[in-house]
C-alpha cells in the first residue's frame, strides 16, 4: 500500500468499497463521484481525489465502471492479501466478530477464538473452534498468525495483552476500553466505540 494513503483516506476508500458492492448487488454499472460524495455526505472533489490512487479513471457523463473501481480498491488495499486472525476473548462481542462472515471479503480470515473459561473451551462458533489461552503462544507459533483482535473483559486486558506480546504477536485490535502497554514493536488499533459515538452526536 502507497505509504502517503492516509488512515482517512484509507477509511473513506472502505466505505467507498461497500457503496460499490451494494451497486453491484442491484445491477448498476457505473456511479459517479457526485454519487459517492452525496452518499458519504462529503465532497465530490474528495472522493476524486482518493480515487487518483487506484490509477481508475472514470468517463466524462458516465462515471466509474463500480466493477473496476472495486477491483482497483481491493488492489490498494490489499483484500487479495489473507490476513488470519485469532480473537481472543470468546463472550457476546467475540461471538459475534467470529460469525461475521464479510471479514473474508477484506482478506481478514478468523481461524479460532481463545478464552479462560473452561465451559467454553473445546466449543466451536460459525466452523471456529475455542481453545483455552493456555495453548495461544503455540498456535500463533505453529500456524504463523501475526493479528489478534482483544475482546476480553478490560480488566484483564493488560493481562492478557502481555501473553499477546509474549507470544510474539504483531497487530493487535484492541475492542477494550484499556489503553494497552506493550512493546514498541507491536501495532495496536485501539476500537473506540464510545469515542466514535460521541463525535459524530455532538457534530
Amino acid at each position: 500500500m502507497k505509504k502517503e494513503l492516509s488512515s482517512k483516506a484509507i477509511q473513506r476508500l472502505t466505505l467507498y468499497h461497500f457503496i460499490l458492492r451494494d451497486y453491484m448487488l442491484k445491477g448498476i454499472e457505473h456511479i459517479s463521484s457526485q454519487q459517492i460524495a452525496a452518499l458519504l455526505k462529503i465532497d465530490d472533489s474528495q472522493v476524486r481525489k482518493d480515487v487518483t490512487f487506484c490509477k481508475t479513471q472514470g468517463k466524462t457523463k458516465v462515471g466509474y465502471n463500480v466493477l473496476e473501481l472495486r477491483k482497483a480498491i481491493e488492489d490498494l488495499l490489499g483484500f487479495e492479501r489473507r490476513k488470519d486472525v485469532f480473537i481472543v476473548g470468546a463472550g457476546n462481542l467475540g461471538f459475534a466478530l467470529a460469525k461475521y462472515d464479510d471479514f473474508k471479503d477484506y482478506g481478514l480470515d478468523v481461524l479460532a477464538l481463545f478464552d479462560i473459561d473452561e465451559k467454553k473451551v473445546d466449543r466451536s462458533i460459525n466452523g471456529k473452534k475455542i481453545f483455552h489461552i493456555s495453548k495461544f503462544e503455540d498456535l500463533v507459533k505453529q500456524m504463523g498468525v501475526e493479528i489478534a483482535v482483544l475482546t476480553v473483559p478490560a480488566n484483564v486486558a493488560q493481562e492478557v495483552a502481555d501473553i499477546l506480546a509474549k507470544a510474539k504477536i504483531k497487530y493487535v485490535w484492541n475492542f477494550t476500553t484499556t489503553v494497552l502497554d506493550v512493546p514498541d514493536d507491536i501495532k495496536v488499533h485501539n476500537e473506540n466505540i464510545m469515542g466514535n459515538f460521541l463525535d459524530f452526536t455532538n457534530k
